[in-house]
C-alpha cells in the first residue's frame, strides 16, 4: 500500500444547506475511492494475497466519514428495523422515505435529501396510495419510489437495485419491507451462515454504492431483557449489520412506542414515540438516553480560533505551529492527529482540512465556511 496522503477534497459554498451538500459529496466520492480499493484488495484476498496496513499509514490516512441519512440515527450502510407484526413499522418506514426525498427533518433530527426507493413487499399500489394519501394529503414527491414486487437476492435482486442506481444516481436510501421476502430459498435458510450472508451481501451493496439499505423484519414471540435479542432468526443477522433499531409496544393497541437503536459507528439511542392515529404518522415525545458529548479537544479549538477572521490558510505543520505556540506538539504528530480528526473538524468547527505532499514537503490546507470573515495572512493576535 502507497504512503501517499488520502485527502478529502475541498469546495467553497454559500450557503449551510450548500455547504452540506459540499461536503457531503466529497465525502461520496472519498468513500467511492476506498469502495473500489476495497474491491481490488478482495481480488488480492482471493488470490492468496493478504493486504496488510500498518498502523503509522493508517495515522497517516484521512479516512471519510460515513456520509448520515438522518444525522445521529441512520447512516449510509445496512441497517435492520425490527418489530412485532402490525405495530406501526409500514407507517413509519414510510414517513422515513417521505422525509428523506423532500429533505424534511424528521422530528429533531437533520435530513440529507436523495432518492428513496421503497419495495413494499408485502403491499399493493392500493394500498400504498391510501396510507400516503392519509399520512401526507397531497403533499406528493417525485423522488419517492415504490415497488411492490421484486425477485429475490439469489435471483436478481442485486442487479435490479443496480438497474435502480444507475437510472437514479441521487439514491440515498432504499428500504426493503420485510427480509423474509427477498430471503434465498434453501434447506440452510434459518441458519447462522445463512443469516450473516443475506445481510452481508446487502452491506457490500449499500458499501459499494454509498447508499443506506433499511431492512424491516420481524421480532420473535420469546421476550427477553436484551431487545436486541428478540431479532427473529440468529445473531448472524445483527453481526453482519452497520446497526439496528427495535420497535417495541406494550400492548399492540397503544398509541407509544419505543426505539432502541445501536450502530457500530454511533452512540446506543432509546427513543418513545407516539402514533398519530388522525394523521396516521409517528410523532417524537422524548429522549430515553442523552447523547453523549465529546470533551473539547484544545488543540481544535485552537486552530477554530486561530480561523476566526480569514477564511483559509495553507501552510507546513510547522508553519501553522509557529502561528499557535500555546500547541506543545511535533509537527507530524499534529498532521496525524488533523488526519484522525477530521470529521470532528467540520462537524464541530465548520473547518474542511485537507493535507498533500508536493515539492516543498507536505502541506495543510484548512478552509473555514462562513458568510463574513476578514482576509489575514498574519499569524498575530489569532488566540
Amino acid at each position: 500500500m502507497s504512503k501517499k496522503e488520502k485527502i478529502v477534497p475541498i469546495t467553497s459554498g454559500s450557503t449551510e444547506k450548500e455547504q452540506s451538500k459540499t461536503i457531503n459529496k466529497s465525502i461520496t466520492e472519498k468513500q467511492q475511492k476506498s469502495n473500489l480499493q476495497a474491491t481490488e484488495n478482495l481480488k488480492n484476498l482471493e488470490q492468496g494475497v493478504l493486504e496488510t496496513i500498518t498502523m503509522e499509514e493508517l495515522y497517516d490516512t484521512v479516512y471519510p466519514p460515513k456520509a448520515a441519512v438522518v444525522d445521529k440515527l441512520i447512516y449510509n450502510g445496512t441497517y435492520l428495523f425490527v418489530g412485532a407484526p402490525k405495530i406501526g413499522k409500514s407507517f413509519l418506514m414510510a414517513q422515513l422515505g417521505y422525509h428523506v426525498s423532500i429533505g424534511l427533518p424528521l422530528w429533531d433530527y437533520q435530513v440529507n435529501q436523495g432518492e428513496v426507493l421503497y419495495l413494499a413487499l408485502e403491499d399493493d399500489y392500493s394500498r400504498l396510495q391510501k396510507r400516503l394519501s392519509k399520512m401526507f394529503g397531497m403533499e406528493s414527491t417525485s423522488n419517492f419510489y415504490f415497488a411492490t414486487k421484486s425477485k429475490s437476492l439469489n435471483e436478481g435482486l442485486e442487479n435490479q437495485l443496480t438497474n435502480f442506481i444507475t437510472e437514479h444516481t441521487k439514491t440515498k436510501l432504499i428500504i426493503i419491507d420485510t427480509l423474509q421476502k427477498i430471503r434465498e430459498v434453501g434447506g440452510d435458510r434459518y441458519s447462522y451462515s445463512s443469516d450473516y450472508d443475506i445481510v452481508t451481501k446487502l452491506k457490500q451493496f449499500s458499501d459499494k454504492h454509498n447508499i443506506c439499505i433499511l431492512v424491516v423484519h420481524h421480532t420473535r414471540k420469546l421476550q427477553s431483557e436484551d431487545s436486541f435479542e428478540m431479532i427473529s432468526g440468529t445473531n448472524g443477522l445483527l453481526g453482519a449489520s452497520d446497526g439496528a433499531f427495535i420497535m417495541q409496544k406494550k400492548r399492540r393497541t397503544d398509541n407509544i412506542a419505543t426505539l432502541d437503536i445501536v450502530g457500530h459507528d454511533q452512540q446506543d439511542q432509546k427513543l418513545t414515540i407516539e402514533f398519530d392515529r388522525e394523521h396516521c404518522i409517528w410523532k417524537f415525545k422524548k429522549a430515553e438516553t442523552e447523547l453523549w458529548k465529546e470533551p473539547v479537544d484544545e488543540v481544535l479549538e485552537m486552530i477554530a480560533k486561530f480561523m476566526e477572521n480569514q477564511k483559509e490558510w495553507r501552510g507546513s505543520a510547522t508553519e501553522l505551529l509557529n502561528c499557535l505556540p500555546q500547541i506543545n506538539m511535533q509537527p507530524n504528530k499534529l498532521t496525524k492527529k488533523l488526519n484522525i480528526c477530521v470529521e470532528k473538524l467540520y462537524a464541530d468547527y465548520q473547518i474542511t482540512y485537507k493535507s498533500s505532499r508536493g515539492h516543498d514537503g507536505r502541506m495543510i490546507y484548512l478552509e473555514k465556511f462562513e458568510d463574513e470573515y476578514v482576509d489575514s495572512d498574519s499569524c498575530d493576535d489569532k488566540i
